[in-house]
């Protein structure tokens, strides 16, 4: 599915296109079980050495001297507040419940990159009515008819029911659809006061939480790279890529039952990406 002029995954926005990565064999150091254990139990007592000594330097902190760490009768630490940095975090939402008001500089656009990218990889994009908002939101005023037209034939019924949804992009009745991106990193590649490119690196969820679903929740990972304008005061998408990658090796989590990551993405909201 191509969201802009060289999507490169197939299948809806967000990283549907999955990355598989062979494990070593079992003799291997990542293979061998025995060596993981042991491994693991090495980092988790480094770990707690580690917090150990923190909290000793803390709480020794001012070489035990009250005085210097006291102001007045008040009895409270003479501290300075750490100085801040970037842009203040955008707080203006767009119609469409999308971030908007990015600062006119690198840091304004990599945000505006990073919170688009999770508008386009969100469930919103499976009805059209919302794809629609959203895509007046995000995307330059000139761009907007190409990219509805190029989404509406993405965004087929057929295509909601290959990863099980219903034909509108509803979840079916039992079911809770999930379709998250979530924002690694980001990379100015190209920057003028009136244009950029930015990469964003993401992880992305997708599927039906549910017993006995077809198209259980799965992970992937994916890079987008948006090229923006500065448009009426905001930057706006112009065009938008996405390739696979950079994946990292699978852990070795416990996968979570269909109910527990149903539970998790209705009590657990996205967040405002701002640098």
């Amino acid at each position: 599915m191509s969201l802009g002029d060289d999507h490169e995954s197939s299948g809806g926005y967000g990283g549907t296109g999955q990355t598989r990565t062979r494990l070593p064999d079992s003799g291997d150091a990542f293979g061998d079980p025995r060596r993981r254990s042991s491994s693991r139990s090495l980092v988790t007592v480094v770990g707690v050495v580690v917090l150990l000594i923190a909290a000793i330097a803390f709480a020794n902190r001012g070489d035990g001297d009250s005085s210097s760490s006291t102001s007045g009768s008040s009895g409270k630490p003479e501290t300075s507040a750490t100085a801040p940095s970037g842009q203040r975090p955008v707080k203006s939402k767009s119609v469409a419940g999308i971030p908007s008001g990015f600062a006119q500089d690198q840091e304004g656009a990599e945000s505006a990159a990073a919170n688009y990218a999770v508008a386009l990889g969100s469930a919103d994009m499976f009805d059209k009515a919302k794809r629609d908002a959203v895509l007046q939101a995000i995307i330059t005023p000139s761009r907007v008819p190409d990219f509805e037209a190029k989404l509406d034939k993405a965004y087929t019924p057929e295509f909601n029911e290959n990863i099980g949804l219903n034909e509108d992009g509803s979840a079916p009745k039992g079911f809770t659809f999930v379709s998250r991106t979530s924002p690694i990193g980001t990379k100015v590649t190209e920057y003028s006061s009136t244009a950029a490119a930015v990469d964003v690196w993401c992880s992305g969820l997708l599927g039906l939480a549910g017993e006995n679903s077809t198209t259980p929740v799965t992970n992937s990972w994916f890079t987008i790279t948006m090229q923006l304008e500065w448009s009426n005061g905001d930057w706006k998408i112009v065009t938008h890529s996405q390739k696979d990658g950079p994946a990292p090796v699978p852990g070795d989590d416990r996968a979570s039952s269909a109910d527990e990551m149903a539970k998790t993405v209705e009590e657990y909201g996205g967040f405002t990406y701002a640098r």
